[in-house]
């Protein structure tokens, strides 16, 4: 074989190389009921609020706990390791990017989907 010949096929299997290595590691938007402990899930939701919101930081600034219904109508206590967000009471929806851990899922993030200020705006 050429030269040319070698660097195009290390160039292919590196290139498949990266499309395995993403493929795996890629989260999928899930419900509570598909999450395992071993990947990595986005769960679409909003707030229960008929649940506590659980946040000290006098006792630990790094803890959050609530209570979130996903799309599919379950309801399950997600942990979050960091401050609570910003105005997270407020947010219309909520996507947790995490994965299941005894019952509870950790969110590693936590996105906010806010209300719009152009709500049935008269003119």
């Amino acid at each position: 074989m050429n030269t040319k010949s070698i660097i195009i096929l290390i160039a292919l299997a590196l290139g498949v190389a990266v499309i395995i290595m993403s493929y795996g590691k890629s989260s999928t938007y899930r419900c509570f009921g598909e999450a395992t402990e071993s990947n990595e899930y986005h769960i679409v939701g909003v707030l229960d609020k008929n649940a506590a919101l659980n946040y000290n930081p006098a006792k630990n600034a790094n803890l959050f706990t609530f209570r979130m219904t996903d799309s599919c109508g379950s309801t399950m206590p997600v942990e979050y390791r960091q401050p609570k967000p910003q105005d997270f009471e407020r947010s219309d929806k909520i996507v947790c990017i995490g994965m299941m851990k005894n019952d509870t899922f950790r969110a590693s993030q936590i996105l906010l989907k806010c209300p719009s200020k152009y709500n049935d705006a008269k003119l």
